[in-house]
Formats: structure tokens, sequence, C-alpha cells
């Protein structure tokens, strides 16, 4: 059984879940846990006399219009701003990992993530993580759950995300990749992803200048 985050990690470089695993490394910081707490804070936060958090990225204006947007667009909106269930172990049929947030009727999961979000949709190492948690609380529940929501406080953003069959299928086509890993996978070169990641240098990427990408 794979971890949620296992499978973010090799959605977004094998290569990467590799040497974290052979390193023994979780990849958690405290950084994302403190970011976390800001998803079980907004009514809160909606209150202009709060002072927003250090790590909201974006102007008060903006992240308060982002969650007002969410509070009036989202069905589920007093579950996500006052979860029944908080932090709970999921263990499905080929994935296990934490859901910080679990809504009832319609069930689904609610992931939170520190970084920023792309302009629309989700990146797609979250999009795997965000549909093996869904996978797996249709396996506990047998009942089928048909959507989720990620959730960046560190811009006031929150999303629902459907489960369309193209993001099932990154979910399949990754646990396929980790099943099959025996062995360090083929190296991505020059890719900007290798950049900040910390074991490019046990991994031997090289990871050429742009200058050098253009010929010039």
């Amino acid at each position: 059984m794979f971890a949620f985050t296992d499978l973010a990690t090799a959605a977004y470089c094998p290569r990467q879940l590799y040497y974290r695993r052979k390193h023994d490394d979780v990849g958690r910081s405290p950084e994302a846990a403190r970011v976390r707490e800001s998803a079980f804070r907004y009514p809160e936060l909606l209150d202009e006399r709060t002072d927003l958090p250090p790590d909201v990225t974006v102007t008060p204006t903006q992240f308060r219009t982002n969650l007002a947007c969410a509070s009036e667009r989202l069905d589920a909106w007093d579950g996500l701003a006052d979860p029944p269930a908080r932090d709970v172990l999921l263990e499905g049929r080929e994935a296990r990992g934490i859901a910080h947030k679990v809504l009832e009727e319609p069930l689904a999961p609610s992931l939170v993530f520190a970084g920023d979000p792309p302009p629309r949709g989700l990146w797609v190492p979250a999009t795997v993580r965000l549909v093996a948690a869904c996978k797996a609380l249709s396996w506990e529940r047998e009942r089928p759950v048909q959507r989720g929501f990620a959730e960046f406080p560190t811009h006031g953003v929150v999303r629902e995300i459907r489960l369309t069959t193209r993001r099932k299928a990154h979910y399949r086509r990754t646990v396929r990749a980790v099943e099959a890993m025996d062995g360090p996978p083929a190296r991505v070169e020059n890719d900007e992803k290798c950049v900040p990641c910390e074991y490019r240098g046990e991994c031997g990427t090289r990871a050429r200048s742009l200058r050098s990408l253009l010929g010039l």
C-alpha cells in the first residue's frame, strides 16, 4: 500500500521518490503544518479585524476576496469552514494517508496544500494525491466519492475538484510507475524541477543554463 505523499512525489518525479525512500525521508516540514492551521480559521480570517498569518502571500484584500468567492460558490462551504472530521487517516485498496478534512453528505475529502495554486485546477502531483484520498475514502465507506477539495491557505483559494477520467488516469499511471519501481528510474535531464531538488547532487542530473539550452 502506498502513501498519498509518495504517489504525489512520484507524479512529480519518480527518481525523487526513489531517493526519498533510500534516505527514509518522509518529506514533512513544520512550515506546511503551520500553513494548514489557517485552513481551520476561515470564518475568523474573513473578519477584517483579524491579522492574517505571515504565510499569506497575497494582499489581505485579495485573500479575503478569494475566500469570500469560495464561500459563495461552493455548496460544501459550511463543512469546509467547520469540518465534521479533521486529520483523518484513510486506508484504501492501494493507498493510505491523511485527509485534512472529511465532509459528509456528499462524502468528500479535502487536502490542504502549502504551496501556490495553478491558475486553474490542480498541479498533477496534487491531483494524484487528491484522487488517492477520494479512492481511499470511497473504499472505506463503500460509497462512491466523485469529488474532493483542494485548499491553498496562503492564497485563500479553495477549489472543488471532480474525479474526471483524465485525473483518474494520472493516478493510475502513477500507481503503475511506483509498483514497477525496483531501482532508480531514468533521469530527467535539464528539467526545471531538478534545480530545487534536495537529491540533485546524488541523482547526478545535469541542469544546463538557459543560455546553453538556447544555444547561445
